[in-house]
């Protein structure tokens, strides 16, 4: 190779930055201040500034992407999130504000949730405090808990701030028995394991690593503008799709046909496709394993070879040189190399990071200009290793130092190779290298010193990359860059052949998918969370396209969500715009939005996720007895409407509580229903004759009733009763609602001499114990005004009467009665 002859002489110094005797020209290795490497000038000429190419504007379609395919039919779990790990409180005495990652929580929620994993080596420790058996133990021992029972009462507790949860004996004895032992040996042994997990998922939350480079590819076809999109979907991401697309000027992609998929062990993290020497290859990555396809020209894949990685794959890329030449990484620091005449083969291992101590495991590998040198990168920098050469030789070509100008706490995200063969290409030696902060390129020829740095302001990570082809003769190349959050930018490099690579205009922000929220029509806020929460999902693939165009450059860019949505945005160039002309701008067509309706109503007829976890729910068992179902009227909502929209209190009558005016009919008896007859019987005044008939056909021929004496009683009760009582079909007027308020205040009950008179006659032949029981009986029958022997039934003893067995109940325990003995016989 020969030595760059463009850049200047001066940028190479005799020994390390900042301890040689020569001027100081970090500034020139860093590129702070300046976009573009300055060019070396010709002998004679005068110092100008250096050269910058005409500012380049893509101007897209839409203001923001549409979605190209329908959503799949499994539904998406965005996982946990930052609320579901961190502390809910705070602590007072922090002045600056810390995230704390809450460990009792969780491991509550372990326990209640996989008991069986947590207390199972534990039962042998306290199986002479238990008790299995159901059956009441007459043991005295107070420190034997039976199982049976502390279980009914652990499904009945609701620990979290439930208003009716409770302790009962057995758990505060349980609490008692145990806590030595839960509270020492589950915490010491769960705690450090699930602190752990907890500090991983917050690394993952912070940098989701697993999708570097991304799953999404294009794969050209055999005529331009036609191809196929290759990306995974599914509800764990393990099913890969081949959907044919065709790209047509002036108009939306067109898709052909239904997908064809390939059912996979894992979930899909990255796919990678390159044509060399007219063959067209396909690779793709999962967590544990890596396959290689070949596409012909018809679009069919076929396989090649499946290779499976032990400690885990983190990333893999295909040679531009040798077709069918493959490079895998795997998190125990070891790089393979695998060729379809010699086989895998391991040409790299090192534990332990390039230049200084990183935790992170993950490991990256990819092709440079020479066929057998390799770029291997990790977290603190990148390096070059001859594959051909001894074993951990190699030339270190980027680290994150005082070289590059890095901040603190700077990390490399991404390496990849730019140099591919063509006319109009960059110099074959090129690396795109990526952080958190900055975008680097570097030369193979010129290691440690990039030759052009920008802070791309990303604020995600980006962790994936696209170089197209320029549009059109005499263009820069478009760099598209896309972060973990779905963010895109659009960048122009310029300097092909021996020129110095440089920035072409400024760089230009693409809509991202969460723009286009706009173009769906509103919805509930339910549903509205979740299309929104479907549009923001991390971006995990990027593809980019350039159509055939007669007249104006164009360019198709296709956006691959993590719920495994495909969205599409079309981009036309705009050469030179002038300083004084209005910034272009885009709007939704008719069939824009009819597409985003289409997608939502598909969206909405997937089943959501079920939660991750769930708060306990207490038992109802114990309440149901105590408290009546209500039955929600008609007229609750309209009157709670109305009364929202007069802004006044919401009153009885809105809700239609009052009671009404007419009676309600008396339920139709079936043909097996006693309690109905006897009723219909009470009503009609035939109560006695009723208790005849059912006494007589209880009673076989051949029977003789048990305790004669009290039923004769209780019959000759109910004939005397209805001789002084006429019960007949009219129906008493309905009390009105200002004299039913008061009647429901609790009053002692007042009885007059008359009331307590005509009281005695039928209570002097009915025992004891069965006349609480014909006073609520009394209580439900009609009454007329008039006696039947011509004595009007006084207004008190009818208010006694029509009282409710409750108040009667309340005023016979509270007066100077005897208590009543419990019945041993009732209807």
């Amino acid at each position: 190779m020969d030595f760059p002859s463009s850049l200047p002489p001066s940028l190479f110094t005799t020994g390390p930055l900042g301890l040689s005797d020569v001027p100081d020209v970090s500034f020139m290795c860093s590129w702070r201040d300046a976009l573009t490497l300055p060019e070396s000038l010709p002998q004679g000429s005068e110092n100008t500034a250096p050269h910058v190419a005409k500012g380049l504007l893509w101007e897209p379609d839409t203001p923001g992407p549409l979605p190209l395919l329908p959503p799949g039919a499994d539904p998406w779990d965005p996982g946990v999130t930052a609320q579901d790990l961190l502390f809910r409180g705070g602590y007072q005495f922090r002045r600056q504000p810390q995230a704390v990652l809450d460990v009792t929580e969780q491991l509550s929620r372990f326990l209640w949730d996989h008991g069986d994993i947590a207390f199972a080596p534990l039962g042998k420790l306290m199986l002479e405090n238990f008790k299995l058996e159901g059956a009441r133990s007459r043991s005295k021992k107070k420190t034997v808990v039976s199982v049976k029972r502390l279980l009914q009462d652990l499904g009945g507790h609701q620990p979290w701030g439930c208003p009716w949860a409770y302790l009962s004996h057995r758990q505060r004895r349980f609490s008692i028995l145990g806590g030595p032992i839960l509270s020492t040996s589950v915490a010491s042994l769960l705690g450090e394991l699930l602190h752990e997990e907890l500090a991983l998922r917050w690394e993952q939350l912070l940098l989701d690593d697993a999708c570097t480079g991304g799953a999404l590819a294009w794969v050209p076809g055999r005529t331009p503008g036609a191809g196929q999109l290759v990306y995974p979907a599914g509800g764990a991401l393990d099913r890969l799709y081949f959907q044919k697309v065709n790209l047509t000027p002036g108009s939306e992609p067109r898709v052909l046909g239904d997908p064809g998929h390939i059912r996979l062990r894992g979930p899909v993290r990255q796919v990678v496709t390159r044509t060399v020497q007219g063959e067209a290859l396909l690779a793709v990555r999962s967590d544990y394993h890596c396959a290689l396809w070949k596409v012909s020209k018809q679009g069919q894949p076929a396989p090649l070879q499946v290779l499976q990685v032990e400690k885990g794959a983190t990333g893999i890329s295909l040679s531009p040189h040798l077709p069918g030449e493959l490079a895998i990484c795997s998190r125990s620091g070891a790089i393979c190399l695998w060729t379809p005449q010699d086989g895998l083969q391991q040409i790299y291992k090192d534990p332990e990071t390039l230049v200084f101590r990183d935790p992170s495991p993950w490991r990256w590998a990819d092709f440079t200009a020479h066929p057998r040198v390799l770029t291997v990168g990790d977290r603190t920098g990148v390096k070059m290793v001859d594959t051909q050469g001894p074993q951990g030789c190699g030339l270190l070509l980027f680290r994150g130092g005082a070289e590059a100008s890095c901040q603190k706490g700077e990390r490399v995200l991404l390496t990849q190779y730019l140099g591919e063969c063509g006319p109009e290409c960059l110099h074959p030696t090129l690396h795109l290298i990526c952080t958190q902060f900055s975008l680097y390129l570097v030369d193979e020829r010129l290691p440690l010193v990039p030759l052009l740095k920008w802070n791309h302001g990303l604020p995600s990570a980006p962790l994936l990359a696209r170089l197209l082809p320029p549009p059109r003769t005499g263009l820069p190349r478009p760099l598209l860059l896309a972060g973990q959050g779905g963010e895109l930018q659009l960048l122009h490099i310029a300097g092909e052949g021996a020129s110095t690579p440089r920035l072409a205009g400024p760089p230009q922000s693409l809509p991202s998918r969460s723009d286009s929220l706009s173009a769906f029509p509103p919805l509930e806020p339910k549903s509205q969370w979740r299309l929104q929460e479907r549009l923001t999902a991390p971006a995990i693939g990027l593809a980019a396209a350039i159509p055939p165009s007669a007249n104006t450059p164009l360019l198709s860019l296709f956006q691959l969500s993590a719920a495994g949505d495909v969205f599409h945005q079309g981009l036309h160039l705009q050469a030179d715009p002038g300083p004084d002309s209005p910034a272009p701008t885009a709007s939704w067509t008719p069939q824009a939005t009819a597409s985003c309706s289409r997608w939502l109503k598909a969206l909405l007829e997937v089943p959501p996720a079920p939660p991750v976890w769930a708060a306990p729910t207490f038992s109802h068992r114990r309440l149901l007895g105590c408290f009546e179902p209500q039955k929600a009227e008609g007229k609750a909502p309209e009157g709670l409407r109305t009364a929202m929209a007069k802004g006044r209190l919401l009153q009885l009558r809105d809700l239609g509580l009052l009671p009404t005016e007419e009676r309600a009919p008396a339920p139709e008896p079936g043909p097996e229903d006693e309690l109905s007859e006897r009723l219909e019987a009470a009503w009609e005044g035939q109560a006695a004759a009723w208790w005849e008939r059912r006494r007589g056909s209880s009673l076989g021929p051949g029977k003789q009733p048990k305790r004669h004496k009290r039923r004769t009683q209780l019959s000759n009760t109910f004939s005397s009763l209805s001789g002084r009582l006429d019960l007949s079909d009219a129906a008493s007027p309905p009390p009105s609602p200002e004299r039913t308020l008061p009647a429901a205040r609790p009053q002692p009950p007042v009885t007059p001499p008359s009331q307590e008179s005509t009281q005695e006659l039928w209570a002097r032949a009915v025992p004891s114990e069965r006349q609480q029981t014909l006073r609520d009986y009394m209580a439900e029958l009609p009454l007329r005004g008039d006696a039947p022997g011509g004595a009007s039934v006084p207004s008190s003893q009818t208010s006694s009467v029509r009282a409710t067995p409750s108040r009667q109940r309340a005023a016979v325990r509270s007066g100077s009665q005897p208590h009543c003995k419990k019945p041993r016989m009732g209807f």
